[in-house]
C-alpha cells in the first residue's frame, strides 16, 4: 500500500511539473529576403556604346524586314534586343536606335515608373527592357543600383545623366548668341581695342569696350561674338538674321565710359568691332526625339564651321523656326535637291550631244537625319544625326 502511495505521489509531482514546463521552442521562420529584379533576355552591346551596338545590329540585319507594332505601326529595329545596359558616352538618340528603326518614335513606347524621381534622367548602369504589354512593346527603365543580369552581375557608378545628343558638340551654341537680328547688332556694346593694342586678342588679354548705354556691374560676364554672314531664306531671299560667331568670353574689371574686361575664354581670335552679349543663358538638353507636330518643309541655309560638305554631328541652320512649329527635339529627314539631267533618248545611243535636249529634274533622295536643338522665331539650329550621303547647304528638310 505504501508503495502504491509513493508511486501515486511521484506521478502527481511529475504531472504538476509538466504543467509549468515551457513548450519547446520552434525554429523562427527565416526572414524573406526580397530578391532584386531580374532582367531577362539578352543584353546587347556589352562594353560597346549604344551607337556602336546599333550600327552592328543594323549591319547584321541587312536584308531583313523590321518588326512593327500591331496597331501603331511604329517599326522596331531589326534584331532589337530584350534589354540594354546604358554606358558612359551614350545618348538618348543612340539608345533609341538600338530599339527602334526610327528613333523619333521613342516617346510612343517609352514608359517609366512613376515612383522614380525625375524618370526622364537615364544614367550609365541603368537597364532598359523591351517588354510587350497587351501585344504592344514598351521600354521600361530599371535603375542601375537594382538591375541584375543573370548569370553575371554588372555594376557601374552613377554618373551624369545621358543627354539626347552629344553635348560637347553643341555646347558652344547652347549658351551663346548664334543668330543675331539688326536691332541686337545695333544696340550691342563692341570691342574697342586691347591694352597692348594687339590686333588679335586671346585668353588673358584685357579688352576695352564701349557702347553699354549705362553702368556695368563689376564681374559681369559677356560673350564676345563676331557678326557673320547674312542668313537668307532661299525661298524669297529675305534676310532672316545674321550668323553670330562666338570668339570668346570675358568679365568686367572696371566700369566707365570705356569698360575694361579680361578675356577668360578664347574660342578663336577676337578683333576690334566684335560685339558683346550678356552670357550665362543655358538651354536644357533633356528633350526627347519627336516628329514635328505640323508638316514642315524647309532648307539648310548655313553650316556652323563653313564647310561645303556636311557630315554627322555638324551643326546646321535651317530656315524654319518656332513660328513654323519647330521645337527642340524635333527630328526631320534631309533630302538632296535632285540633280538636273538631260534626256538624250531621242538623240540615239551613240549621239550624246545634249544640245536641244529636254532637262529633267531627278527626284529627291533622303541623305540624312536632322534634329533641332535650338529654335528662334524664324530659324533653328540643329545637328545632323546621321548622314548616309552627301549633304550640302540648300538641301531640303522635311518630316520623316
Amino acid at each position: 500500500m505504501q508503495g502504491h502511495q509513493l508511486l501515486a505521489l511521484f506521478l502527481s509531482v511529475a504531472l504538476l511539473a509538466g504543467c509549468h514546463t515551457q513548450p519547446p521552442k520552434t525554429a523562427a521562420p527565416e526572414p524573406v529576403v526580397a530578391t532584386e529584379p531580374v532582367v531577362e533576355g539578352t543584353v546587347v552591346g556589352d562594353e560597346k556604346t549604344a551607337m556602336e551596338a546599333a550600327v552592328d545590329a543594323a549591319g547584321a540585319a541587312q536584308g531583313t524586314e523590321p518588326s512593327a507594332l500591331p496597331r501603331t505601326g511604329v517599326p522596331l529595329a531589326p534584331n532589337a534586343p530584350d534589354s540594354y545596359v546604358v554606358k558612359k558616352g551614350d545618348t538618348l538618340w543612340a539608345i533609341a536606335k538600338v530599339f527602334l528603326r526610327d528613333p523619333w518614335y521613342w516617346p510612343e513606347i517609352w514608359q517609366v515608373n512613376p515612383q522614380i524621381h525625375n524618370p526622364h534622367l537615364i544614367y550609365p548602369g541603368d537597364t532598359l527592357r523591351l517588354v510587350f504589354i497587351d501585344g504592344q512593346p514598351q521600354i521600361l527603365l530599371q535603375r542601375g543600383d537594382a538591375a541584375r543580369v543573370q548569370p553575371r552581375v554588372r555594376s557601374e557608378p552613377i554618373e551624369a545623366a545621358i543627354t539626347t545628343i552629344p553635348y560637347e558638340t553643341v555646347q558652344a551654341f547652347m549658351s551663346k548668341p548664334s543668330v543675331l537680328d539688326k536691332d541686337q547688332i545695333k544696340n550691342a556694346p563692341y570691342v574697342l581695342a586691347t591694352r597692348d593694342l594687339h590686333v588679335v586678342m586671346s585668353d588673358g588679354d584685357t579688352l576695352y569696350a564701349r557702347g553699354f548705354g549705362g553702368p556695368v556691374e563689376l564681374g559681369s560676364h559677356y560673350n564676345v561674338v563676331r557678326v557673320g554672314e547674312a542668313l537668307r531664306d532661299p525661298d524669297d531671299n529675305h534676310v532672316l538674321g545674321y550668323n553670330g560667331i562666338f570668339t570668346g568670353a570675358a568679365h568686367v574689371t572696371r566700369d566707365g565710359d570705356t569698360v575694361s574686361l579680361i578675356m577668360t575664354e578664347s574660342a578663336q581670335e577676337t578683333r576690334a568691332g566684335d560685339k558683346l552679349f550678356v552670357g550665362g543663358v543655358d538651354v536644357p538638353l533633356d528633350f526627347i526625339p519627336s516628329a514635328p507636330k505640323i508638316r514642315t518643309n524647309g532648307r539648310i541655309i548655313a553650316v556652323s564651321d563653313g564647310v561645303s560638305v556636311i557630315g554627322q554631328y555638324e551643326v546646321v541652320v535651317v530656315n524654319r523656326g518656332a513660328r513654323d512649329g519647330l521645337a527642340p527635339g524635333n527630328v526631320l529627314g534631309v533630302f538632296d535637291t535632285g540633280p538636273i539631267v538631260h534626256d538624250t533618248e531621242k538623240r540615239g545611243f551613240f549621239n550624246m550631244n545634249t544640245l536641244g535636249t529636254k532637262k529633267v529634274q531627278l527626284p529627291s533622295e533622303r541623305t540624312g537625319t536632322f534634329m533641332v536643338f535650338k529654335t528662334f522665331d524664324n530659324i533653328s539650329y540643329g545637328l545632323i544625326m546621321e548622314a548616309t550621303n552627301l549633304i550640302q547647304v540648300g538641301d531640303k528638310i522635311e518630316n520623316p
